[in-house]
């Protein structure tokens, strides 16, 4: 099974031009700010990046321009895991292993309805990697339609079987991260926690890493804290103290407010978003932007000079 590097794994946005086409020059103006900012992998067609707001072919088209366009020492995991029939999600997935994805990951509530227990996901799941050919799979604790966590017997039984490599976690909640990293402790599937408040927490409970909405202002930070976490304590405290604070930042207007501080640090991009109407991205809501970004800089002078 193909093993997923420790680090932070950013869930990418996707850019779109003003007549709402993928813009593929913002993409990859998008992986080559992620390459500098340090990031071990990228996780796309995701919610982040508007996934079902997304048509088949544009799924396909992005994922694979993602892919034929990072550079090699940084990995890519991919999703777009919402087609209805399982037969369309068997093929889609292919599609994007054949591509060249290091890894497909799943959407959790897209195993069983909210009202089926984990028996009903387990025969699913099982379906879907006996026919699909890859080297590994991934879950994603997708908050939409529903979010459907995983406990931590079903996360072990789906690591016991060789074939998960990827969890983004979604729980936010360190007494559950906690009971997940225990059990699957030992195997080749790695948690990486999305939630910004827990991150320091759950790396020292065993998570191998961060992938979520805040790797999209300041991943260089994260990258840094999962790095240094061990080696420089005091540090990584204070740091995780901006870091939590920081990431209510994510309910403010996101992804809008993601594509806006992506041009405050030199990537230009419109502001079109299928998910969220860019009117509701106020003067005030951008003003909060500009002056989060300000005390991101101050930090850094002040904290990781």
């Amino acid at each position: 099974m193909k093993t997923i590097a420790n680090g932070v794994w950013p869930v990418m946005i996707t850019p779109f031009t003003e007549d709402n086409k993928i813009d593929y020059d913002a993409v990859l103006r998008i992986i080559e700010w992620y390459d500098k900012e340090g990031v071990t992998g990228i996780f796309a067609v995701c919610q982040s990046s508007e996934m079902f707001f997304l048509s088949k072919e544009e799924r396909l088209s992005l994922a694979k321009f993602v892919i034929d366009n990072t550079p090699k020492h940084i990995g890519v995991v991919v999703s777009g895991h919402v087609a209805e029939k399982v037969e369309d999600q068997i093929a889609e997935a292919q599609a994007m292993v054949d591509m060249g994805a290091g890894a497909y990951v799943f959407i959790s509530n897209q195993f069983a309805r909210q009202d089926e227990g984990d028996d009903v996901a387990k025969k699913r799941i099982e379906y879907l990697v006996n026919h699909i050919e890859a080297d590994a799979f991934g879950v994603y604790e997708c908050p939409a339609p529903y979010k459907r966590l995983l406990t931590p017997e079903m996360l072990k039984w789906m690591a016991d079987s060789g074939r998960f490599a990827f969890l983004k976690d979604t729980c936010c909640e360190l007494s559950q991260i906690k009971a997940k990293c225990d059990a699957v402790k030992g195997t080749g599937l790695k948690i990486f926690n999305a939630n910004g408040a827990t991150l320091l927490e759950s790396l020292k409970m065993g998570c191998a890493g961060y992938s979520g909405v805040m790797a999209n202002f300041h991943t260089h930070l994260f990258a840094w804290l999962c790095a240094n976490y061990e080696k420089e304590p005091e540090k990584a405290e204070k740091l995780m103290n901006f870091l939590g604070a920081a990431s209510t930042i994510e309910c403010q207007c996101y992804p809008v407010n993601a594509k806006y501080h992506m041009n405050l640090v030199g990537v230009p991009m419109s502001l079109v978003t299928r998910s969220k109407d860019p009117a509701l991205f106020t003067s005030s809501r951008r003003l909060e932007i500009d002056q989060f970004y300000a005390c991101e800089k101050m930090f850094e002078e002040y904290i990781l000079k």
